[in-house]
């Protein structure tokens, strides 16, 4: 079933020791178009998510916001330099043991000297986010895909039920094109006659069939009428495939306007006439309704 291109997802968790948040909206656009917005340590990861968009989604314009939070107690830590509080405890003994004094030192004394004890962030282990990202990008692209997909349930209904009203008004344009072909054939007669019959020398019966003939070949609908069905025919197998359609489907909502403002310049029937221009107002709401579809 096809998809719209509008669309919103999100999704959020503690995983890995991070708090994670995805959200992504989408709408309609010609291509591809991703505006992601990341924290600007982690710029690292944009390319691996593209990727993971591109697995769920074709065409539309995205806007997706990551939120990476590191939980602090276990991205800090408490760096001990055993060596140098060594150095330390030997130097104030002896300098103790030089002035006579005692040499009690207690642990909190070796604490509060400079660089025995240092307080920094962990290195982060980028594989072990992603793993955890990618998970949550995908929930909120699951969320979004299912939400194009309701739509898109509903833009194919409305699409069918417009096609299936201009095949239904194909239908009478191929049943009402002899009768239009034979009327215009018999008014072009009667002109020809009249123009005979004021200059009688001119009249030829053979050049007169002649004419009739040509005109009614250049007036006939026929072709235009059987492309145009055809073109319906493939929208419908399109639209039940509904993989990535939306450029096709716009390119053959083209062609069917192009085919039926041919048969309207043809068209000198009032019923007729009528007719191509509803079929013209449906095809404008199937086109309008296209734009929207992946």
């Amino acid at each position: 079933m096809i998809q719209s291109m509008t669309g919103y997802g999100k999704s959020q968790s503690s995983r890995g020791g991070y708090e994670l948040s995805v959200e992504v909206k989408g709408v309609n656009h010609r291509y591809f178009d991703l505006h992601l917005r990341i924290p600007r340590r982690y710029m690292i990861l944009e390319e691996r998510i593209k990727q993971e968009v591109k697995n769920y989604i074709q065409r539309g314009r995205l806007e997706m916001t990551v939120e990476i939070i590191p939980v602090e107690e276990s991205r800090r830590v408490i760096q001990l330099d055993k060596n140098l509080a060594i150095a330390y405890h030997d130097s104030l003994k002896e300098l103790a043991d030089y002035l006579h004094i005692s040499s009690d030192i207690r642990l909190m004394d070796l604490f509060r000297l400079p660089d025995v004890y240092r307080l920094s962030e962990a290195e982060e282990d980028l594989e072990q986010l992603w793993s955890g990202l990618q998970l949550e990008v995908a929930e909120a692209l699951r969320g979004m895909v299912e939400m194009r997909c309701r739509e898109g349930r509903r833009l194919y209904e409305d699409i069918h039920q417009r096609w299936d009203y201009i095949m239904r008004q194909v239908d009478f344009l191929e049943q009402r094109a002899p009768e239009i072909g034979l009327a215009y054939e018999e008014r072009l007669r009667a002109r020809l006659e009249e123009l005979c019959s004021r200059w009688p020398a001119a009249a030829d019966e053979g050049r007169i069939l002649q004419e009739v003939a040509i005109f009614a070949d250049k007036t006939s609908v026929a072709e235009e009428l059987v492309r145009l069905r055809s073109h319906l025919e493939q929208m419908e197998v399109l639209l039940q495939d509904g993989e990535g359609v939306g450029k096709k489907c716009d390119f053959l909502a083209q062609e069917m306007f192009r085919e039926i403002n041919t048969v309207a310049s043809k068209t000198n029937d009032l019923a007729a006439s009528q007719v191509v221009v509803e079929v013209k107002s449906a095809l404008e709401n199937i086109r309008e309704q296209i734009q929207n579809i992946e």
